[in-house]
């Protein structure tokens, strides 16, 4: 894999007027675009930020200030799904600007940065929920913008392998972010005020990453007719494929329990003691880095519609493990490996999958739908889950949720959406 820039032509390839590398025939190698790699940097940083918070929030929601699980079902599901109430406006927005992506992108890591330091001064349900609402809002702002950025810098036939590097530069954030968080709860007094503050000083380099390196977008014109309106948004549903891709987005994130809640079941079946909890998402974020660009690879070979259920078998598995008898030292490795390896196989595939047939004036649009269906479920999930284990106990609500991700994903096999084979 090489670097190339991709608004200018070389002898192995040519660019494109919407700014994508065209390899010549006969190439092995596609080049990924430096607005890929500048991108991905911005989420490397940001997410070093962000899962600072991430992976010690549950310890401070359900310990320090004794949240019960249907509480901290809501604040999670406000945390993982409130962006889904704002992705199509940040997409909309992004389209209805000509192509201004990198702003609308930029500030949704703004607010997002600005909600860090008010976690400091909220200490109840209320105020928390609203500070995690709207550091979500930022997050649902810049996530269409960005993919979209990802999508239009890159080949169809290569958009797999260009969302790997991306996620794979993101989760080498996510994989730090928990060990920054746990040295600074160990070497501080006050150690969740210091998370918060160092959290809200990094998410500021990030954005500042973003204007000075990021390209800006370029006018996208309108092709067959495509105008960046809402109703045309909306109107990408009649698209049969984009429409398949996200009823099952949806039916699928329906069952997906949310990663607090699966590093809480873990902790509880193995008794891991409290100052280990923020080491937790570290495994996860392992496998995801090293498994997020060789699954994209496959995917552009063998088909995303396989790898991406195959990544939901993961999952599945990861789940029947949880409610087995075994107690083993390796439970806790193999548990985060197919965890991390479920978003490999899921997180950028997916993307790169929505990605086709959609016109390049609707982009960001385009993935906003199916992201914000994906949000939505999930959103619901954590409802939902928090609910049963409060009343039938965790093991019975993993249960429930083992099932209907078996089920949705028997059902997602029938289906092959244009966009998910390979040509």
């Amino acid at each position: 894999m090489y670097v190339a820039d991709s608004r200018a032509s070389t002898p192995d390839a040519r660019a494109s007027a919407d700014g994508a590398v065209r390899p010549r025939a006969g190439r092995r190698r596609a080049a990924i675009a430096p607005t890929v790699l500048a991108l991905g940097t911005v989420s490397l940083v940001t997410d070093v930020s962000s899962e600072m918070v991430t992976a010690m929030l549950p310890l401070y929601l359900v310990t320090g200030l004794g949240l019960s699980p249907l509480g901290f079902g809501l604040l999670d599901g406000i945390y993982n799904g409130f962006s889904a109430l704002v992705r199509l406006v940040g997409g909309h927005l992004a389209d209805r600007g000509g192509g201004r992506h990198k702003w609308v992108a930029g500030l949704g890591y703004g607010v997002s940065a600005l909600c860090k330091p008010l976690l400091l001064m909220a200490h109840s349900l209320t105020p928390i929920g609203l500070v995690l609402a709207a550091d979500r809002t930022g997050k649902g702002l810049r996530t269409a913008p960005r993919d979209a950025l990802i999508s239009l810098s890159s080949t169809p036939g290569t958009r797999g392998r260009a969302f790997g590097v991306h996620r794979a530069m993101d989760t080498a954030g996510a994989l730090f972010g928990p060990l920054v968080a746990f040295l600074i709860l160990r070497a501080t007094v006050d150690g969740y005020d210091a998370v918060f503050t160092v959290s809200f000083c990094v998410a500021v380099f990030g954005v500042l990453i973003l204007v000075l390196f990021v390209p800006g977008g370029r006018h996208q014109r309108a092709e067959d007719g495509a105008r960046p309106t809402l109703r045309a948004a909306v109107g990408l549903l009649r698209r049969r494929d984009l429409r398949r891709i996200t009823v099952c987005a949806l039916l699928l994130g329906l069952a997906t329990v949310s990663d607090s809640f699966v590093y809480l079941l873990l902790q509880r079946r193995l008794g891991v003691p409290d100052r280990w909890f923020a080491l937790l998402p570290l495994g996860t974020a392992a496998a995801f880095l090293l498994l997020a660009v060789p699954l994209g690879r496959l995917a552009d070979r063998v088909g995303r519609w396989a790898v991406f259920l195959a990544g939901h078998g993961a999952l599945l598995l990861a789940y029947a493990l949880l409610l087995t008898s075994w107690h083993g030292t390796a439970l806790p490795y193999v548990v985060l490996a197919l965890h991390g390896g479920f978003y490999a196989a899921t997180d950028g595939v997916l993307m790169a999958a929505a990605s086709e047939g959609v016109p390049e004036a609707l982009r960001s649009s385009g993935l906003a739908v199916v992201q914000t269906g994906q949000a939505l479920a999930r959103f619901a999930c954590s409802l939902l889950f928090g609910a049963a284990w409060t009343v039938w106990g965790d093991r019975a609500a993993l249960t429930g949720a083992a099932v209907a991700l078996a089920a949705c994903a028997a059902f997602s096999l029938t289906l092959r959406p244009k966009g998910t084979v390979p040509a």
